[in-house]
């Protein structure tokens, strides 16, 4: 008990060093999550559909050049109907990458086991200087 006592400054470090080292597969950054560099090659190379599950408003103003949009409470509705092969690898993207996660969960569900997300969403593809287009 005296280790702790005399050395608590050096266990707080310890323990935030291992906060921040967490923190990006609690943030998004997890299993299921996709670069925008990684998103691109999916798409060249196995032909994955993009998904935006933004509502219609954000989609308009702008999105993946290509991506189909069904808003995330419509999603467990419709997507089957969208994409009617469950084997085909789908890439969920929304605006933060937060949404796209929970899309994520409910193409699981439906049985796209290839599903992944976007990390950091548009905002990422943006970044990457990727092409954008409006609606």
């Amino acid at each position: 008990m005296q280790f702790f006592l005399d050395n608590w400054m050096l266990i707080a470090v310890a323990l935030s060093a291992g906060g921040m080292l967490l923190w990006p597969a609690l943030s998004g950054g997890g299993p299921g999550a996709l670069t925008a560099d990684g998103a691109v090659q999916l798409i060249n190379r196995e032909k994955a559909v993009v998904i935006d599950v933004c509502e219609t408003a954000e989609y308009a103003n702008g999105h993946v050049v290509g991506a189909k949009n069904i808003p995330l409470g419509q999603l467990e509705t419709r997507l089957t109907t969208v994409v009617k092969n469950k084997a085909t690898p789908l890439i969920m993207v929304c605006y933060s990458g937060a949404r796209s996660n929970r899309a994520v969960s409910i193409a699981k569900k439906l049985g796209f086991e290839k599903a992944l997300s976007l990390s950091g969403g548009i905002n990422a593809w943006r970044a990457a200087n990727l092409p954008v287009e409006k609606a």
